[in-house]
């Protein structure tokens, strides 16, 4: 079986361009955005990484360059391992990487979620359209700077927007992380307990 340290060692040295990148629980390396596929690649067909588990992306905020940050996940069903591949995205403000659909078909929605929420778009996708949030939907929920109160917009359907009589109203803490005081239990701090679900029957009291 190959150790965290060869695997890491033969994928640099099969690609120069590769350089290890920090982490603490698998073998991990970045590479630029150009020789993404290549490695990828290189990882299924010679390593054994068969199975392509998540593709997801960091944003470090507007303030960082480069911003974006794609990361692939990938197991390998015949040697038991994992390994992380990251990728920067050459522009801040149209962030792009390569399509790993020709390689792993589940890359699909992936990379469709990871275009809905953080707005990377992945050329040679067969079908990059949003898969959480309506077409038109104008933010990408997963950027930095999105609240997590949510921003207002307009439904997508006009047939609901009739019959609510409004639009998206911002949803504070639905979804997002919990947020205790010092020796509070956290069931006490879950959105619901709170009463802080967007879908309230009633209005929040002052």
């Amino acid at each position: 079986m190959t150790t965290d340290v060869d695997l890491s060692t033969a994928v640099i040295q099969q690609f120069p361009s590769a350089t290890p990148r920090a982490s603490l629980d698998c073998p991990a390396l970045n590479v630029p955005a150009g020789d993404a596929l290549a490695v990828l690649r290189h990882l299924r067909d010679a390593r054994g990484f068969d199975f392509l588990m998540d593709v997801t992306a960091i944003d470090w905020s507007a303030g960082q360059s480069p911003r974006f940050t794609v990361v692939w996940h990938l197991y390998s069903s015949v040697n038991h391992n994992y390994v992380r591949l990251a990728a920067a995205c050459a522009s801040d403000s149209d962030p792009a990487m390569p399509s790993a659909t020709g390689l792993w078909a589940g890359a699909d929605w992936h990379e469709r979620e990871t275009y809905d929420l953080l707005g990377i778009t992945f050329t040679g996708h067969p079908d990059l359209r949003r898969i959480l949030m309506w077409e038109g939907y104008p933010y990408f929920p997963l950027r930095k700077e999105f609240p997590l109160a949510g921003l207002p917009a307009e439904l997508s359907d006009p047939e609901i927007t009739a019959e609510t009589r409004t639009g998206l109203i911002a949803a504070p803490m639905a979804g997002g992380p919990f947020v205790a005081t010092p020796g509070e239990p956290m069931g006490d701090a879950e959105p619901r307990a709170k009463d802080e679900a967007w879908n309230e029957k009633h209005e929040k009291p002052e």
